[in-house]
């Protein structure tokens, strides 16, 4: 099931894609404020999800927005997490970490103020705070039902579904104050979607993840290509993991890594201008684009 948080005739909705996904049914909920976050909740209490009984609509008539417009609290991130990133920014973002890539993943958060849809803009912050915005193409994962101490052999289990995320980053912010937080959290820097595909429709520990960068004006440039099976640490160790000590809720988010192929690991880097146009496809979820201005 691919299940979409949208606009239509002024109000929030939340609806199931058909499967060609050219349109969208919505369910019949109380309250959609929090995008599909009741129905993760729902499912995680073992409770069956309400029926989609709405008008069907063709999805070209609704404004998709992030399947969770604001998450419940910071989404979890991975660092560093596909051998070709660690080399290309090895001698720049990872030049103070463990030389063991495969020691421990490296975790940082992103406030969940900084969700967007697709097809918003992301705004980029002018060059008197940052000057070196850059891209990361990400599966996501939305935790289903919750726990803390979660066993790897347990954790898929844990999973409610798959999305896609866009980990933009301020650079120049992200060396600057050696931690990710600031750097990965401004206005506008999280988008996601198009929807939450649920754990039974895809195996996100073996999917495709591809990044086009469109410059202003140019054509699109396939910068990021690789296979999850590719991860450093794969999903299910990094559910343990972030998971020790910690009680993971329904509705959590954690963004796996990005590939090589970043702006930054370009030489010379190419950082995201004016009018560039990211597209995030992920196989079997769909495809996640984004304007910058």
């Amino acid at each position: 099931m691919r299940i979409a948080t949208y606009i239509h005739g002024g109000q929030r909705r939340v609806g199931e894609v058909s499967p060609d996904g050219l349109s969208v049914r919505a369910f019949a909920l109380d309250d959609a404020s929090r995008g599909a976050l009741p129905l993760v909740e729902r499912a995680a209490a073992g409770e069956p999800l309400p029926a989609a009984t709405g008008e069907r609509m063709p999805l070209d008539d609704v404004r998709l927005e992030a399947p969770l417009p604001r998450p419940r609290r910071n989404l979890w991130c991975v660092g560093r997490n596909y051998h070709a990133h660690a080399k290309e920014l090895r001698d720049t973002v990872f030049k103070a970490s463990p030389s063991a890539v495969d020691q421990w993943p490296i975790v940082f958060t992103k406030v969940p103020e900084c969700v967007v849809g697709p097809g918003d803009t992301v705004r980029l912050p002018g060059a008197a705070i940052s000057s070196q915005i850059d891209y990361e193409a990400e599966l996501a994962v939305v935790i289903g039902r919750g726990g803390k101490n979660i066993s790897r052999a347990d954790a898929l289990a844990h999973v409610f579904g798959w999305t896609i995320v866009n980990d933009v980053t301020a650079r120049d912010v992200q060396m600057r104050h050696q931690q990710w937080d600031l750097g990965k959290s401004f206005d506008t820097f999280c988008p996601m979607g198009p929807w939450i595909v649920t754990a039974d429709e895809l195996d996100g520990t073996d999917t495709r993840v591809r990044c086009w960068v469109t410059p202003a004006g140019g054509q699109p440039e396939l910068r990021q290509d690789a296979r999850t099976t590719d991860l450093i640490f794969d999903i299910p160790t990094l559910i343990e993991t972030i998971s020790r000590g910690i009680t993971l809720l329904p509705g959590d988010v954690i963004a796996t890594g990005t590939p090589a192929g970043v702006g930054m690991g370009m030489n010379p880097p190419r950082w995201l201008a004016r009018g560039d146009v990211v597209r995030i496809e992920i196989d079997g979820i769909g495809t996640l684009e984004n304007r910058f201005e």
